[in-house]
């Protein structure tokens, strides 16, 4: 018996038959004696075509009035779910952000939860019945509708988990677990039946899209077990939890890619204090995130600087770039949007060496060349061609044994 948050992403409620199964589900969960908290994303697709409903209208949509309509999407699910356990005989309470309140601040589009009061959810739970939040969702300072970003329904459930002291957040997803890589890529990948959060943070980073990256933050800050399962099986998934002895064992855990990159060089750019702030203090204010950097030396008192943004964000940083070169009198600016970042995660790193030698050579043994890296105690992440990127993963998978059962 304990306290469990189950919150299922939005394939799992992608229409009234899945609705209902995940009713089945919960009901499984409260009959073997558990105390159970339901957190819901919108219906599969629902939240884009919202978007697109905005974006009809206005070309770029009104910040807090997109919000109040994005937040309608969990509405209907919880809704919808709610009346679904009623028809099983449990009894089922739906709450919207605002009406727990789950505070945030007043960034609309990607706010942050700041505090969750827990009355409202703790007396429906000791009436025996079923608390249904709406994910994604919250309430600023001054009363408006924000929502937390795309993935923010992860946020949601595991921010719950901590605020009720559960035992466990499962995280319902239309795949199994954590797998060693992408499935689609290499049909020899396996599921990781536990990782530790540190993993589990570089792997959201990297673009792995099993956990939002803020949920696996809040869940390691605050020790919560969160267990990865698919919605369509019973089959146990992957626990995400403190690091143990066991993990340090296995060199490699997962091999992750991340085809949204993009790559800008500047080059001759005057090698003096201050510089690198005037190029990248324009690029932090138009909110593009900076990845990798790297600084080659030329003879005199030029450099060149390399650095690489999401492919998203590329033409809008080539603007700011090349504007900034200008006024610094750099010689040219130059871009390539067809890049991958391909890497390689496991907390084994801590404790061995030769690991980054080894990732070189084997992309070395397949003929593809390294343009960038980086590297973290538990990372490393080489920037290569695009066309290269499946065939580097597979590679990498084999070359660390991760094709093979433990």
């Amino acid at each position: 018996m304990g306290l469990i948050v189950q919150k299922f992403g939005g394939t799992s409620v992608a229409n009234i038959e899945r609705i209902q199964n995940v009713a089945k589900r919960v009901k499984k969960t409260k009959e073997a004696g558990n105390d159970v908290v339901v957190v819901l994303s919108a219906m599969a697709g629902e939240t884009n075509r919202l978007i697109e409903l905005a974006k009809s209208i206005q070309k770029d949509p009104d910040p807090r009035e997109l919000d109040v309509l994005l937040a309608t999407g969990e509405q209907v699910s919880v809704a919808l779910f709610s009346m679904a356990a009623k028809t099983l005989g449990l009894d089922a309470v739906s709450f919207l952000g605002y009406q727990i309140p789950i505070q945030t601040d007043p960034a609309h589009g990607k706010a942050r939860i700041h505090e969750i009061p827990t009355e409202k959810l703790k007396k429906v739970l000791e009436t025996g019945a079923i608390p249904v939040v709406a994910g994604f969702q919250g309430i600023d300072p001054d009363g408006d509708i924000t929502t937390l970003g795309r993935g923010g329904s992860d946020t949601t459930a595991v921010a719950v988990a901590v605020a009720l002291g559960a035992d466990v957040c499962e995280i319902y997803t239309d795949v199994p677990g954590v797998f060693t890589t992408d499935p689609n890529i290499c049909r020899l990948a396996k599921k990781i039946n536990k990782i530790s959060y540190e993993e589990m943070l570089e792997l959201a980073s990297l673009g792995a899209k099993v956990l939002e990256i803020r949920s696996v933050e809040f869940a390691m800050r605050y020790k919560m077990p969160i267990h990865v399962r698919s919605s369509f099986s019973d089959e146990p998934g992957t626990m995400v939890v403190e690091e143990d002895e066991s993990m340090e064992k296995i060199l490699v855990s997962a091999v992750t890619y991340s085809r949204n990159e993009a790559r800008i060089t500047i080059s001759k750019v005057p090698d003096k204090p201050g510089i690198a702030a005037r190029i990248f203090s324009p690029v932090t204010d138009a909110n593009i995130v900076v990845d990798m950097i790297i600084q080659n030396t030329r003879a005199g008192d030029l450099t060149d600087l390399t650095f690489t943004v999401a492919r998203s964000d590329y033409e809008r940083a080539m603007d700011i770039v090349k504007q900034v070169a200008e006024e610094i009198g750099a010689e040219r600016v130059a871009g390539d949007p067809h890049i991958a970042k391909v890497s390689i995660v496991g907390v084994g790193m801590k404790n061995h060496a030769g690991v980054a030698a080894k990732m070189f050579r084997i992309l070395s043994e397949h003929g593809i060349n390294i343009l960038m890296i980086s590297t973290s105690e538990i990372k490393i992440s080489c920037v290569i061609d695009e066309k290269y990127t499946e065939l580097a993963v597979r590679a990498l998978h084999e070359g660390f044994g991760l094709d093979r059962d433990k």
